[in-house]
């Protein structure tokens, strides 16, 4: 119950408070629902005018039943409905769906004679009972009619559809225009605004009314009140208005859940939640939700500070966290020679003490993974309650563990940590089944949130990928090599892996990463001067290389003699220089090291991406930057 308690308290934190720009909360024993048809009455329920709105998702008043309505005899909102429910001359139009008019007339009545009445319920009530809602809304041609006065359910000139027959569900080819729900404005001087739906006044009077028609009375397990109004039924439309699946739920009158454990089918038995606790629990997390949330199909992730403070997304990649590019991305002299992880980890640092100061070191934080089996069950699959200087710090350990030069495209170049998201794409494709990427960001959470290494076999696919570069296209070969040096990198936290080129490092794998580099410069150099363009034999050999790299080096030894003869006849002075600088790589291997052919971790990327940064021509001019081939 610590989630429903969390979330009862954010909506009370917020409820009012909301930051502008944002949608409000919906209120307590409210539902969201798609209006089509705005009507205008005035406050002695005298029609006014009617028109067509399209779909716009509206804050209606709804009972515990009729919030998630389903089956044969749904039962009826008490404001806002249908046609079907709301005029009582839908039949006399041919309507072919059954009229619930009595069910709602009666309903309406009750809150209006009820202590809790409200002026614009009245005034809805006098209307309705006019009998003349249809034609009212047939004179407007907002409903459409054909030669016999019933309401056509298919419209077959294609060139002049109304817009009606746009947004309703067809079934069978038809649609019912008793399926538009309606929605009163009441005009009114003394009582603004006109809008029902807007009108806090009203909302109040129809949850206290709604609160006084409860029955059932006990523990509330969440609050601890002892006769507290029990929910029946819980919420669902959580993650977007078609989720019919619900956190909450016990609905089996046979007893084959239960198997014979509790007498009856409301779940009080087995854990009690008052009504307007669930309703304001749900209405936060649907607020959340729709502001904050990682989404992926199904899946959802939200993270939110309990006090409604803003908190970092913790599953952006570090140049989405920080928001400004210039915060993170460093000039090309800078790159090759500063160090970037002391860099970013001031940048990144002062952006998260913003978040510090609005958020404080002791706000409860939560951060709440949810997803479905079913079309009608979901569940919470993570949960973690925080305090906000214990996010604050476990975001900032993943943006530097795991921060590395990242090049996703010429436009979106950072120094950084990835998204789950990208992650998931580097270790499995582009085209990666949505199960699997769930599966991903779910087991990356622990990861993030929980300060967890990585798993083993996730840094291993990412490597592998990396490794073959003639299997991906060049931008996502790039954007993959980044991301995987990152997690190496973060993933053995043991060794403290820099940006820049690490020219006494003379690990094997780290040496064996620098003369791959160094032999794709020489041949894509010597291409250059030759007027050729053609892959590398490094770049086709890079898989086999990492596979056996004492073999595969030679083969690509041998292959750059014809680029080395060219260079010294026309580049004399470049060529020196890297035979100088393979020699000094070379002489730095330990003992047999050189002639070990065992397959190569993902240290050498490492070796080759700080190697193949470290040869990149200075950037002087701009005539020289056209002028030399270089990794972009």
């Amino acid at each position: 119950m610590s989630w429903l308690h969390k979330l009862n308290e954010t909506y009370d934190a917020c409820r009012g408070n909301e930051p502008e720009g944002t949608e409000k909360l919906l209120p307590v024993s409210h539902a969201y629902q798609q209006a089509h048809i705005e009507v205008t009455i005035d406050s002695s329920g005298q029609y006014e005018s009617a028109k067509f709105i399209g779909k716009i998702e509206t804050a209606i008043p709804a009972t515990e039943a009729s919030a998630g309505r389903v089956g044969t005899k749904p039962p009826p909102h008490p404001l806002c409905d249908k046609v079907q429910y709301c005029a009582s001359d839908y039949p006399d139009f041919g309507g072919a769906k059954p009229s619930f008019f009595t069910e709602y007339r009666e309903q309406l009545s009750n809150w209006c004679q009820s202590p809790f009445a409200h002026r614009k319920a009245q005034a809805v009530l006098k209307y309705i009972c006019k009998n003349s809602l249809t034609a009212d809304l047939v004179n407007e041609r907002v409903l459409h009619v054909g030669s016999d006065g019933k309401l056509l359910t298919r419209w077959t000139d294609a060139s002049n559809t109304p817009e009606i027959f746009k947004v309703l569900t067809a079934k069978s080819g038809e649609r019912d225009q008793g399926d538009a729900l309606i929605r009163w404005q009441v005009r009114d001087p003394d009582h603004l605004p006109s809008e029902a739906w807007l009108d806090e006044s009203l909302q109040d009077s129809w949850a206290k009314f709604d609160a006084a028609t409860k029955s059932a009375k006990g523990l509330c397990m969440v609050t601890g009140e002892l006769h507290a109004n029990l929910a029946a039924s819980h919420p669902k439309r959580i993650r977007h208005a078609g989720d019919g699946a619900k956190l909450i739920s016990a609905n089996d009158s046979s007893g084959y859940t239960f198997r014979g454990r509790f007498t009856d089918d409301t779940g009080f038995q087995a854990s009690g939640v008052g009504y307007e606790v669930t309703q304001k629990a749900h209405n936060a997390l649907r607020w959340l939700i729709h502001r904050q949330a990682y989404r992926q199909g199904d899946q959802v992730i939200v993270c939110w500070a309990v006090g409604g403070k803003p908190v970092p997304d913790p599953f952006a990649s570090t140049l989405d966290l920080v928001d400004e590019p210039g915060e993170i991305e460093l000039e090309p002299q800078l790159q090759l020679h500063a160090d970037a992880g002391q860099a970013l980890a001031q940048r990144l640092r002062q952006k998260l003490r913003g978040y510090g100061a609005q958020l404080g070191a002791t706000e409860d934080v939560v951060v709440m993974g949810l997803d479905s089996a079913t079309p009608g069950r979901m569940a919470i699959t993570y949960y973690r309650e925080l305090k906000g200087s214990e996010l604050l710090e476990r975001v900032e350990s993943w943006h530097t563990r795991y921060a590395w030069f990242q090049n996703f495209s010429k436009e979106k170049r950072f120094v950084g940590a990835p998204a789950p998201h990208d992650i998931a794409e580097c270790a499995y494709g582009r085209r990666l089944d949505e199960k699997l990427k769930k599966a991903v960001v779910e087991r990356l959470l622990p990861s993030i949130i929980d300060g967890q290494p990585l798993p083993r076999d996730l840094v291993s696919s990412v490597i592998r990928r990396a490794s073959n570069r003639v299997g991906l296209e060049h931008w996502e070969w790039e954007k993959s090599l980044g991301i995987a040096c990152g997690l190496y990198r973060g993933f053995c936290n043991r060794e403290d892996y820099q940006m820049d080129l690490e020219a006494d490092r003379c690990s094997r794998d780290y040496l064996y990463g620098r003369l791959l580099a160094l032999a794709e410069r020489i041949e894509s150099l010597a291409l250059y001067v030759g007027g050729e363009k053609r892959d590398t034999t490094a770049a086709k050999l890079m898989q086999r290389f990492a596979d056996r790299p004492a073999s595969t080096w030679r083969t690509i030894e041998l292959a750059l003699a014809p680029a080395k003869s060219r260079l010294r006849a026309k580049r004399g002075g470049a060529m020196h220089e890297l035979d100088k600088l393979h020699d000094e790589i070379v002489a730095s291997f330990k003992g047999d090291d050189f002639m070990d052919d065992k397959a190569l971790t993902g240290e050498f990327l490492l070796g080759y991406h700080c190697q193949r940064r470290a040869l990149m021509p200075p950037k002087a001019t701009e005539s020289e930057t056209a002028q030399e081939p270089t990794d972009d």
